[in-house]
């Protein structure tokens, strides 16, 4: 792997990691500007925990070495995680603005998947 690959997927990687955390946090935490916006969007309140413990196991899942199989569903999970955030933003009618912090989550989910070392990768007939 060449080095300014494994700096692009540090870099993505911890950012990552770090947005995950943070909205994890919030999440379960039920701070009330996360409340609102979820209720808006239509979902139950008890989804903030579910997604807060899904985020915190996927970062936990990302940063720690090995278990390409569960990085892979980890990767997947965030994809989906945004990418449903993304959709139920333009559904209710929000403002562009709203879509900037899960968009960029996608794109740094997808930039730290791509990147990664070929030790955290699922390599062919190898499942963990």
């Amino acid at each position: 792997m060449k080095k300014r690959d494994k700096i692009i997927y540090w870099i993505a990687t911890l950012w990552l990691a770090l947005g995950m955390t943070s909205t994890g946090i919030v999440q379960l935490m039920r701070v009330e500007v996360e409340v609102n916006v979820i209720t808006k969007l239509g979902y139950p309140i008890y989804i903030l925990t579910l997604l807060g413990i899904w985020k915190m196991l996927g970062v936990i899942a990302v940063l720690v070495p090995r278990f390409p199989l569960v990085k892979e569903w980890a990767y997947a999970g965030f994809f989906f995680a945004m990418s449903g955030a993304v959709f139920s933003h333009i559904v209710v009618g929000d403002a562009a603005i709203e879509l900037f912090g899960p968009l960029l989550l996608i794109v740094l989910t997808i930039v730290s998947w791509y990147f990664r070392p070929a030790e955290r990768r699922l390599l062919p007939g190898r499942s963990a």
